[in-house]
């Protein structure tokens, strides 16, 4: 079973110094779940050191 695509707007993401796309918190609220990775931007509450949200 697949999720449908989200079509990347200019403010869902950006570059950072290292050269990784790094996905916004709009992107996220957008998509609609927590992938439980550990995003920078998660607005989830998502902690990937303990495995659980705050």
């Amino acid at each position: 079973m697949f999720k449908p695509r989200i079509e990347l707007e200019k403010d869902d993401f950006y570059w950072n110094e290292q050269g990784y796309k790094v996905f916004t918190e709009k992107y996220h609220l957008k998509r609609g779940y927590c992938c439980k990775s550990g995003c920078k931007h998660c607005p989830f509450g998502y902690d990937k050191k303990t495995d659980s949200f705050k």
